[in-house]
């Protein structure tokens, strides 16, 4: 079965620091995109940063940009997102996604495939 289990979330202060961790398995079919998204409570679904599994182009929402990075360890089928100077803003439930293509400059939810379960970040002191 393919599966996508995120994991490392949890609650920091403001400022600090999360490395998010999307483990993959069970694909048959390649894909060629990668993606974090959020979704915070009465909001809709955003996409945070995405990945091209084949050249490692990414795409950042602004609201990320300079404090969150994108990266994937193709042995260990894993892509992370570390999250820096997080903002109380930046607390939502997040997912990863896989997507059958890639699109240079976009990262939106509806076109990715399979979906992990959601990992629970909140930035509160």
């Amino acid at each position: 079965q393919v599966q996508l289990v995120e994991s490392g979330g949890g609650l920091v202060q403001p400022g600090g620091s999360l490395r998010l961790s999307c483990a993959l398995s069970g694909f048959t079919l390649d894909y060629y995109a990668i993606g974090w998204f959020r979704q915070a409570p009465g909001k809709e679904r955003e996409g945070v940063s995405c990945i091209s599994v084949s050249d490692g182009s990414t795409y950042y929402a602004d609201s990320v940009k300079g404090r969150f990075t994108i990266s994937r360890d193709n042995a260990k089928n894993t892509v992370y997102l570390q999250m820096n100077s997080l903002k109380p803003e930046d607390t939502a439930v997040y997912y990863c996604a896989t997507d059958t293509s890639w699109t240079t400059g976009r990262c939106r939810s509806y076109e990715y495939d399979y979906w992990g379960q959601g990992t629970q970040v909140t930035v509160s002191s």
